[in-house]
């Protein structure tokens, strides 16, 4: 019979969605730099002179003006941005002209540009980034990059310590997943721009600085935008998230002004919230991420159960006497060879993930669903219980996995509560202790509603008995009726 892939680690995804990791000021790269007497009183004069001397820059721009209803702040997430006046929900907050984005285009119209042009978008702009804060005062964006942190809480920049805080996750298989993906970039990078064009790149550029970039672009990239998979915008990549924000329609690109005298493209952002002067302007950075997403993206969970969720990976096994016939069916039916589903706390299972698995243990007397004269209603049969020993194997064969997948963590979710409620847990390990509490209790849930499929085995309705009932060859106490010749 088919193998059923026990529950394995999540793909490894590699993308740059609405994103932002708040910096804490004490990550904030400090550079020596007067401050002159022309800095906005409407700032706080606490704030870091980098962060005065970026606002300076933006108003000198054009970028900000006195009707700008907001700017950074101290706020509990370190620096984001808060409110100047009451702000209606979809108000216009903030408008960044096209010329100060960070993607693609920018990168092939600078310098470095022809030699970038056969490389992954992130890449390219991770070295224009790159370039740009090795060429210090000489960058036009060095007031940008001066307010940028020197890392975030994303788990790829946590030490071995502090990844064994997440052994047995799916998270830390994803992060070990993304360092590896990242580094062999860089080698192949290095080899074949960074090294062979030193007059571009006259500074050593290290696998630590090629994560900074990555790191800097997974938390602070937008994608949501006409024609834009990968961009980055300064001022408006300063704002944070909350949970309370259940829409992701925020940004937009429109045309608008783009200086004294000028008019451009620009990235509008509207406040999903209504607001008072003095509170903080939030976004959502994306709806569907997992706790497990947020912590690698961004360096930082949500506390609620939500986002709690954990990828079953089930796969057609090559040795399966089936194999062909049962990769057909699932390509046929939106799916192949492997399929990922994400079980989220609180939530049914996917569409689609019985039929899979009922997919998978087809076999012994059930094999005959198998044929081709069925091809074209199998996956309606699917729907429903097959046999006895199929829907009993499923359940088994789950909720051994889901013991085998318990017994990888370093910790039960009684002893990660009380950790929790103890207290004084810095930022990573609270993260950590989150995720695997929160992949723990899914788990739990998984084998809890298999669990109870296996108690209702005896009362379920299969495919043999449906048939016959469509045949009209049983009555309706079940029992098999026999048409005796004339």
């Amino acid at each position: 019979m088919a193998s059923l892939s026990s529950i394995t680690n999540s793909q490894t995804r590699c993308h740059f969605p609405l994103s932002k990791t708040r910096p804490t000021f004490h990550q904030l790269k400090k550079r020596s730099l007067s401050v002159n007497a022309l800095l906005s009183k409407e700032i706080d004069q606490n704030i870091p002179q980098t962060v005065q001397r970026f606002w300076q820059w933006l108003k000198e721009e054009g970028v900000v003006s006195a009707k700008t209803p907001v700017k950074p702040g101290f706020v509990p997430e370190g620096l984001g941005l808060v409110a100047t006046r009451d702000i209606s929900r979809n108000d216009v907050v903030l408008e960044v002209p096209k010329r100060f984005w960070i993607n693609p285009d920018a990168v092939a119209a600078s310098e470095i540009g022809n030699i970038c042009s056969g490389l992954k978008p992130w890449i390219s702009v991770a070295l224009f980034l790159l370039r740009e804060k090795f060429k210090g005062d000489e960058s036009k964006l060095k007031y940008y990059i001066d307010v940028l942190p020197e890392g975030t809480n994303s788990t790829i920049y946590w030490s071995e310590e502090e990844l064994l805080e997440i052994q047995g996750t799916q998270l830390l298989s994803t992060t070990l997943g993304v360092k590896e993906y990242v580094q062999s970039e860089f080698l192949k990078v290095q080899e074949e721009i960074i090294l062979p064009n030193k007059k571009l790149f006259p500074f050593t550029i290290t696998s630590d600085d090629f994560f900074w970039a990555f790191g800097m672009l997974r938390s602070r990239a937008f994608s949501r935008l006409r024609n834009q998979n990968l961009v980055v915008i300064p001022f408006a990549d300063l704002i944070n998230h909350s949970a309370k924000v259940t829409t992701e329609d925020h940004a937009q690109e429109a045309r608008g002004a783009a200086g004294l005298f000028s008019w451009d493209y620009v990235f509008q952002l509207r406040s999903p919230l209504s607001l008072k002067a003095g509170e903080q302007v939030f976004i959502q950075y994306d709806l569907k991420k997992s706790n497990a997403d947020m912590a690698l993206d961004y360096g930082f969970i949500e506390p609620n159960s939500d986002r709690d969720a954990f990828t079953l990976t089930l796969e057609i096994s090559e040795s399966d006497e089936f194999y062909a016939d049962k990769l057909d069916i699932a390509e046929s039916n939106g799916f192949g060879e492997t399929a990922y589903f994400d079980i989220k706390y609180g939530q049914s299972l996917p569409t689609g993930m019985l039929l899979y698995l009922r997919l998978l243990a087809l076999g012994g007397q059930d094999a005959f669903l198998l044929e081709s004269i069925f091809r074209n209603k199998i996956w309606g049969f699917l729907e429903l219980p097959i046999s006895r020993a199929n829907e009993e194997l499923i359940c088994r064969v789950v909720r051994k996995a889901c013991e085998s997948a318990l017994s990888g963590y370093r910790t039960t979710i009684e002893e990660d509560e009380k950790l929790k409620e103890e207290g004084n847990t810095s930022a990573r390990l609270e993260m950590a202790i989150g995720v695997r509490r929160g992949e723990k209790r899914v788990l739990q849930q998984i084998d809890e509603i298999f669990k109870e499929r296996e108690t209702e085995l005896d009362f379920l309705e299969y495919y043999q008995e449906r048939r016959l009932k469509d045949l009209g060859l049983v009555g309706e106490q079940g029992d098999i009726i026999f048409w005796e010749p004339k």
